[in-house]
């Protein structure tokens, strides 16, 4: 058996077949490039399409998207039938099979994410710009793809979310309504009358601007604690008028001042020691004596 001759046969076949393949090639790659000019062009119609709309930004990101993705999808399909004239896209669905099956298992995460994401962009709940609280993630929401959600935190780092840890698990949406309630506890001493202190609490943190006059101040005589006695003071503010944290340092400060005013003692915790009776001094200088005497 002459193997070069073979070689040389084999090599000679595989050229004509490359040669006869090449004018399909070419017209594939043209297919290839017509269907990126086409994705580009129809993703610029939704866009225009979508921004005549009061369609959020997330979903707007999602139709570009699956738009983007039919294109492609359909230009590949019509570029593999013509490299390879025996491929039809019937076939390749019947072919894939357990394949299919392993595929699905190995970007099991990647497919949950992705449904994830489809729901979250769907539902109207948490959009970009909100500031969420999602276990020890804290922050205001970025950006919102198919996969992940970019979240950046009130500490100023930037945190990548899975999305299925999103569409899983409790979400505070805080920007979600602009009123918020926030409260402090206010403790006076026990000999204090507690219905004039309780008068002077409540006018204090009314008397704060960014407290909101309609929704009203409730203060609550709460409890008994160790030196003092304990009012429950709760108010509402517009969140995006004013940051929570500076009407609530506003609130304490004009507290503290009414307090001082009206001669009401704030009480700190009162620690009393107890010592047992000191050693005699000459027992401490001689103990070994008055172990003996005891003897």
């Amino acid at each position: 058996m002459n193997y070069v001759e073979t070689l040389r046969t084999e090599l000679e076949a595989m050229g004509k077949g490359v040669v006869q393949a090449l004018p399909s090639l070419v017209i594939a790659l043209v297919v290839l490039l017509a269907t990126w000019i086409v994705a580009r062009t129809a993703v610029r119609i939704a866009d225009r399409i979508t921004g005549r709309t009061a369609i959020r930004n997330d979903l707007k990101q999602l139709l570009d998207t699956l738009v983007r993705l039919l294109v492609w999808i359909i230009g590949s399909l019509i570029a593999l039938t013509i490299a390879i004239p025996s491929f039809t896209p019937a076939g390749a669905f019947a072919s894939l099979g357990v394949g299919a099956l392993a595929i699905g298992f190995a970007f099991q995460d990647i497919f949950e994410n992705f449904l994830a994401g489809v729901l979250i962009m769907l539902r109207d709940k948490m959009n970009i710009g909100d500031s969420v609280i999602c276990g020890s993630i804290s922050g205001k929401v970025e950006r919102i793809t198919l996969r992940e959600t970019h979240i950046r935190q009130f500490s100023g780092e930037l945190t990548v979310v899975p999305n299925s840890m999103l569409f899983k698990n409790p979400v505070d949406i805080l920007t979600d309504h602009a009123l918020r309630r926030n409260e402090i506890v206010v403790g006076v001493s026990y000999d204090t009358d507690l219905g004039p202190a309780q008068d002077v609490i409540q006018k204090a943190v009314e008397s704060v601007e960014a407290v909101d006059k309609d929704k009203g101040v409730v203060v609550f005589a709460q409890e008994f604690n160790a030196s003092s006695v304990d009012f429950l003071v709760q108010w509402w503010t517009d969140t995006v008028a004013q940051d929570l944290r500076l009407t609530k340092s506003q609130i304490v400060m004009a507290v503290k001042s009414a307090l001082d005013e009206a001669g009401i003692e704030i009480p700190f915790p009162y620690v009393t020691n107890t010592f047992k009776e000191p050693l005699p001094l000459e027992r401490a200088r001689n103990p070994e004596a008055v172990n003996e005497n005891a003897a």
